[in-house]
């Protein structure tokens, strides 16, 4: 039976958490912190990294970076993964989390190509290149997690705009496939599939507070009585990331309260429409 030391999860390992400055990421980076682990935190907002690193490393047993990385180009994603080996020898865990939501093109007639080229660019594009050069340092070592944030439009139609939600399908094809390439050297890929989360990114795509999500994301949601944050997230990654799931290969964890699992709008229609609701069948 294998011991595991639930108070420091990660201790020892190196990892590298793209998008890693704020929002999901950013809890990610704190959590994984906390369970021992040398992180190198990738973005291209150098203010809230840099903010965020100097916060750690206030606390000598934390041992983060930050480095500059736009993930759609390859030289960036190459160079926080060639730092990572220079610095601490190693590339444990590759998270990459980075991604962005797009223009709402809900419609299919708001079709518009160049927010689609973007979209897939950071979204798509950013993961292969993120997959490519940890698997590069990953497989003469042959061992390995690979790690990547995809979303319920993944599993839930109809609800994210239409190039974000292609783009997360496609991460969830990607680590179905790189499960049986990698796994042949020990190496684990899978991906997170979270619900809404009030998120800086969410707050400003929407454009309202992050009190007011909550309350729309509590009540719409199929699991009472809790509130979803990113930590919700992050400790789905610090699971898939550590050795308690060293048998979990090719997986798309939906962590979404069960939202997924059904549409509810035909019982709010009844309820909004009739005074005593018929009974569903």
């Amino acid at each position: 039976m294998m011991n595991v030391d639930f108070s420091k999860r990660l201790e020892g390992k190196v990892a590298i958490i793209t998008g890693g400055a704020s929002g999901i990421g950013e809890t990610t980076v704190r959590l994984f912190a906390k369970h021992g682990a040398k992180i190198l935190i990738a973005d291209v907002q150098d203010a809230l990294g840099i903010s965020l690193c100097n916060d750690l490393v206030s606390d000598q047993s934390f041992e983060t970076v930050f480095v500059h990385c736009d993930v759609t180009k390859e030289a960036d994603v190459k160079n926080v993964v060639d730092i990572a080996i220079t610095k601490f020898g190693k590339l444990d865990i590759m998270f990459s989390n980075a991604g962005i939501p797009g223009n709402p093109d809900f419609s299919i007639l708001d079709f518009d190509k160049e927010n689609y080229t973007r979209v897939f660019d950071v979204n798509v594009l950013g993961s292969f290149l993120v997959a490519k050069h940890a698997a590069r340092v990953m497989i003469p070592e042959k061992s390995g997690v690979i790690l990547f944030t995809s979303s319920t439009a993944s599993v839930c139609a109809g609800v994210t705009p239409n190039s974000y939600t292609v783009s997360k399908h496609a991460i969830v094809g990607l680590i179905k496939n790189l499960c049986v390439e990698l796994g042949q050297y020990g190496i684990r890929v899978n991906c997170i599939s979270p619900s809404s989360v009030a998120t800086p990114m969410l707050t400003s795509v929407t454009g309202l507070d992050k009190t007011v999500l909550d309350d729309v994301m509590c009540a719409s949601s199929v699991l009472k009585e809790v509130n979803p944050s990113a930590d919700d997230v992050a400790q789905a990654a610090l699971y898939l990331a550590s050795g308690e799931s060293k048998f979990v290969n090719g997986l798309n964890l939906v962590v979404d309260g069960g939202y997924s699992t059904t549409n509810q709008d035909y019982r709010r229609l009844l309820q909004q429409r009739f005074e005593n609701p018929p009974p569903l069948l």
